[in-house]
């Protein structure tokens, strides 16, 4: 169990997200009277195994930091551990995939493979938990070939034991490359024109889900019109997990959370109030005495080229 502190304040967090970077400084105070040892947790976004196409993005080559997550404290490097697990609707099968040798998320194509080298019996068990789904796939020759896919959540969280001396703050630091997921169309744009009911919800999820507004609207639109075709951009997707933030003794003191679109020619769009643009990519909010409630989804929809 990863535990919470009644004792600890997170005094600020200062948060940046983009798609090639994420970054985020805290400064804890211990306001109990003595030193504080605990166990501080940084759970990573999950992980969808489902297909192995190019909808998720592996950005590192580790069977376990596949984010080549890091931490300082007070400048220096941190030794963590890491919890991983595996889970199909809530139900952990982190233990069924190890004793297959099956990789959780090194690298999709790996954990691919080692599926299908797994023998029929073991193929189909994992099918009966709803681990992964099978096919059966005629070549056009005359052949008939079996494709498993894999289907289930992995859920990282690193973890370390920190000790808190009493009274004075203790500036902690994550970075990591986050997984980008990705659309090769948007789904702002229902290209049904309202005909397929799963068209229809997709667009209207989307634009509920990252607060999208009028204005962005209007300019995926028209650019989408004019080229007669929803391919004019293509959605990129981070996702940040920021209710964690809640676990310490008073609200954040102060928070900022910086946006890092990428280049100039992009659109984003995400969840807050106060949004101001400070830099030609940059979009920024700061509150203060925060506590979230959400985590943080963001949009980025990205031109293709003579779009």
């Amino acid at each position: 169990m990863l535990t919470k502190s009644a004792d600890i304040e997170m005094r600020s967090e200062d948060l940046y997200i983009s798609a090639k970077l994420v970054r985020v400084r805290y400064s804890f105070v211990n306001s109990s009277p003595k030193d504080l040892t605990v166990t501080v947790a940084f759970p990573l976004p999950d992980i969808d195994i489902n297909g192995y196409d190019d909808n998720v993005d592996i950005p590192v080559e580790n069977a376990t930091n596949f984010l080549g997550f890091t931490t300082l404290v007070d400048g220096k490097p941190v030794k963590m551990k890491v919890e991983q697990r595996a889970l199909v609707d809530g139900v952990d099968y982190t233990a069924v995939l190890g004793k297959f040798r099956v990789p959780l998320a090194a690298q999709l194509q790996s954990t691919a493979d080692a599926v299908s080298r797994l023998p029929r019996a073991t193929q189909d068990e994992l099918v009966k938990d709803g681990l992964a789904s099978a096919d059966e796939i005629d070549d056009g020759k005359g052949h008939v070939q079996r494709q498993v896919v894999a289907h289930w959540t992995v859920k990282t969280t690193f973890y370390w034991t920190q000790t808190f001396p009493a009274g004075r703050p203790l500036a902690v630091e994550h970075r990591y490359a986050p997984s980008v997921g990705s659309f090769v169309s948007t789904n702002l744009i229902d290209a049904s024109n309202g005909s397929d009911p799963d068209e229809v919800k997709a667009t209207s999820d989307e634009r509920t889900t990252y607060c999208v507004d009028a204005n962005l609207l209007s300019t995926v639109t028209a650019s989408s019109k004019a080229h007669a075709s929803a391919l004019a951009y293509y959605d990129e997707y981070i996702d940040y997990v920021l209710v964690t933030g809640a676990n310490w003794k008073l609200p954040i003191g102060d928070f900022r959370m910086t946006i890092d679109k990428g280049s100039t020619a992009n659109l984003v769009s995400f969840c807050g109030t106060g949004v101001t643009k400070t830099g030609p990519t940059t979009f920024q909010v700061h509150y203060t005495n925060f506590t979230p409630t959400s985590d943080v989804k963001v949009l980025l929809l990205i031109p293709r080229p003579n779009s």
